[in-house]
């Protein structure tokens, strides 16, 4: 018998973190966070992280665990993910995966093998190097000519996803995408549901653009300067997320904060399409689309559960 497992999912702003905590409470469930900066102690604006009292007492895992300064891939997010999954079955409760990084849901919902994919330092070197000398587009166009569809999917200022990328092709002849694709025709390693909460993208778009306003009044700015004491570096993995590296710039006089604020919009848009495009070529996906429910969080939750619990008496 195959256990359970719910994925709570959606592009950044959709409020998943309001309806997850609900659907916890609702099937004694604990929530592990499919997020690459909440895992991360002291980017607390820049992530929108779960404050305490916004938990309402739901255990999470994967919410502040590693200092800044740390690295942190898809390799290790598997790992901690499946602990923490072990531990929520043995307190005889439901394991919620929430969060908008596709690729980490993926991993933990079809058990992906990254067996082949040792580190070469040396080509890693190379491709850095080239990003800083000829630029971050320059890498990615490398991508794009023998890998498209990871081309597609990674944002050219995600470098180090796109070495990563390049990496894998020249390691092993086959592009990641196929890898991505071929292990995604797996079968769930649960008996899992796979729920993506959305909005109309005009809504979606100004959620966005409200919710960046909302980081720089809660202060956005001093966070990343603290954190740039505390030792981080614009290529720190930590620093790649989204608001940060742009705040960066700004702090380090390349761009006004007006600039700063006009790209990390922009830039949250362009992501929160990306991850639309990526839900869309997942397969047994359970769109929940908030506009059909009237923006009523309690019909979406009846909706959630009502297939949930279907399923388990079919």
């Amino acid at each position: 018998m195959k256990r359970p497992l719910i994925v709570l999912t959606g592009p950044t702003a959709a409020g998943k973190t309001k309806l997850s905590i609900a659907l916890a409470k609702a099937i004694n469930g604990e929530i592990i966070s499919a997020d690459s900066a909440q895992v991360y102690k002291y980017m607390n604006i820049g992530s929108a992280k779960i404050k305490k009292e916004e938990m309402s007492g739901v255990q999470h895992y994967l919410v502040d665990i590693l200092e800044p300064t740390q690295d942190f891939n898809i390799v290790l997010f598997q790992k901690y993910a499946k602990e923490a999954v072990e531990k929520i079955y043995a307190k005889g409760k439901i394991p919620i995966l929430v969060g908008g990084t596709g690729f980490y849901i993926q991993s933990v919902l079809y058990d992906i093998d990254f067996e082949n994919s040792d580190e070469d330092s040396n080509l890693r070197s190379e491709l850095e190097n080239l990003a800083k000398e000829k630029g971050n587009d320059y890498v990615h166009n490398i991508l794009k000519e023998i890998d498209p569809e990871s081309a597609e999917i990674i944002h050219a200022n995600n470098v180090k996803r796109v070495i990563r990328a390049i990496e894998y092709y020249r390691q092993t002849g086959q592009k990641i995408s196929e890898h991505n694709e071929t292990e995604k025709q797996k079968e769930s390693a649960y008996d899992s549901f796979y729920f993506v909460l959305t909005d109309e993208r005009e809504k979606l778009y100004a959620n966005i653009d409200k919710r960046v306003d909302i980081m720089i009044e809660e202060g956005l700015v001093n966070e990343v300067k603290m954190l740039m004491d505390m030792g981080c570096k614009r290529d720190s993995t930590a620093m790649q997320a989204l608001g940060y590296k742009e705040i960066i710039s700004y702090l380090e006089n390349e761009i006004s904060l007006d600039e700063a604020i006009y790209i990390i919009k922009r830039d949250t848009r362009h992501f929160a399409k990306r991850q639309l495009t990526w839900f869309r070529r997942e397969k047994d996906v359970i769109w929940v689309e908030k506009d059909k429910f009237a923006y009523d969080e309690e019909k979406m939750l009846k909706y959630m559960l009502d297939i949930i619990n279907t399923e388990k008496r079919g």
